[in-house]
C-alpha cells in the first residue's frame, strides 16, 4: 500500500489562495477600522502626565464610566468615555489656595476651575496630590456615580493638603 497523492486543480488552487487573502484583507480592515473608531488622539497630554501614578490611573481605569465607553488615547495620562463627554488628564499642575468650591468625595478633594466651566461643561481638579488629575464633564448627567470611581482612581495618591477642614 503506496501513499496516495492528491493532486488540487491548479484553478481551485488559485480560488483557494485567493479567498484566504481576501479574507486575511478583510480581517485586517475590520481590526483597523476599530481601532481608529476607538482611538481619540484629540486630547493633549498634560505636562506631568509621564509620572507613574498616572499611568497607573489610566491602566486602571474603567471600560465603561457613566454609562459611556472608554476610547484608548494616544496621549498617556488620558482616559476618555463617550465623545468626549468625560475626559481624565493626569499630571495637570495642582491648584493652588483657590476661591473655586471644593467639594469631597469618597475622601477626595476636588475644585471646580470656574475658569474653564460652563454651564454645561464642567472642570474639576484633585486637590492636594501631585500629580493632580483633571477631568472635564461635557455635557449633563452621568457625573455623581462617576465621581465616585474616578475618586476611587486617584485616592491612592498621597493627600498633602485639603480644601475642605476635615473636621
Amino acid at each position: 500500500m503506496g501513499k496516495k497523492t492528491v493532486t488540487v486543480p491548479s484553478s481551485r488552487r488559485t480560488r483557494l489562495v485567493i479567498g484566504v487573502g481576501v479574507c486575511v484583507l478583510a480581517s485586517a480592515a475590520a481590526v483597523t477600522a476599530y481601532a481608529f473608531q476607538h482611538r481619540d488622539p484629540g486630547v493633549p497630554a498634560a505636562k506631568n502626565s509621564d509620572a507613574p501614578q498616572c499611568r497607573r490611573i489610566t491602566d486602571a481605569a474603567p471600560d465603561s464610566l457613566g454609562g459611556l465607553s472608554r476610547w484608548d488615547s494616544d496621549a498617556s495620562g488620558v482616559a476618555v468615555w463617550g465623545d468626549r463627554a468625560i475626559v481624565l488628564r493626569c499630571g495637570v499642575t495642582p491648584p493652588g489656595l483657590t476661591h473655586d468650591p471644593c467639594f469631597a468625595v469618597d475622601g477626595v478633594d476636588w475644585v471646580i476651575d470656574t475658569k474653564q466651566s460652563t454651564h454645561t461643561r464642567k472642570v474639576i481638579v484633585t486637590y492636594g496630590r501631585t500629580p493632580a488629575t483633571q477631568v472635564v464633564f461635557d455635557g449633563g448627567g452621568r457625573t455623581d456615580a462617576a465621581l465616585v470611581e474616578l475618586s476611587r482612581l486617584v485616592a491612592p495618591i498621597r493627600q498633602a493638603s485639603h480644601c475642605l477642614d476635615s473636621a
